[in-house]
């Protein structure tokens, strides 16, 4: 239900759509990703623990039927680890047409915002460090910064293979 407008930047027209994105919450910090990509959002089942796989990988859920692997987000970005609460939430993602499940903290709302307000990934970001090939932008929201997520970009195609093959 996107809704689009043109907008003037620099001298061009570029289309201004409606984006709707998921928030989530990691270290009390607020993400978002592409509400397309999220199929839907689980409480935390029993995980069965598998050998052999990336550290953040946590392991595999069967979700009515479905093998989903499920992987720690705050593993992934290399962020303290802490116990999972009554506000943890795994999100079932697609993910380069592969189902994953990700581990949040907590999963906020369902924001709508103009692709017009969003701004660049700081440079410093994008020079180095972890995140910088899938922080595709930044939203002031309600006075914090969102980090936008580009969920495709997360993994690398050895790291994708390796997490398909679970």
């Amino acid at each position: 239900m996107a809704t689009n407008a043109l907008v003037k930047v620099e001298g061009a027209a570029q289309l201004d759509e409606l984006i709707q994105l998921v928030s989530f919450m990691l270290d009390n910090e607020e993400y978002g990703v592409e509400v397309l990509k999220v199929r839907e959002i689980i409480r935390m089942p029993d995980i069965t623990r598998m050998p052999n796989t990336p550290h953040y990988v946590e392991g595999i859920i069967n979700l009515r039927g479905k093998v989903i692997p499920i992987l720690s987000l705050r593993k992934r970005f290399g962020l303290v680890e802490s116990e999972n609460n009554s506000h943890t939430r795994i999100i079932i993602m697609d993910v380069a047409g592969s189902l994953n499940g990700f581990i949040v903290d907590a999963v906020s709302e369902v924001i709508r915002i103009h692709s017009s307000d969003i701004q660049p990934p700081p440079s410093l970001v994008l020079s180095g460090g972890i995140g910088r090939e899938f922080i595709s932008g930044v939203y002031n929201h309600a006075e914090r910064l969102l980090i936008i997520m580009d969920i495709d970009r997360m993994f690398s195609d050895d790291e994708m293979e390796r997490i398909g093959s679970l």
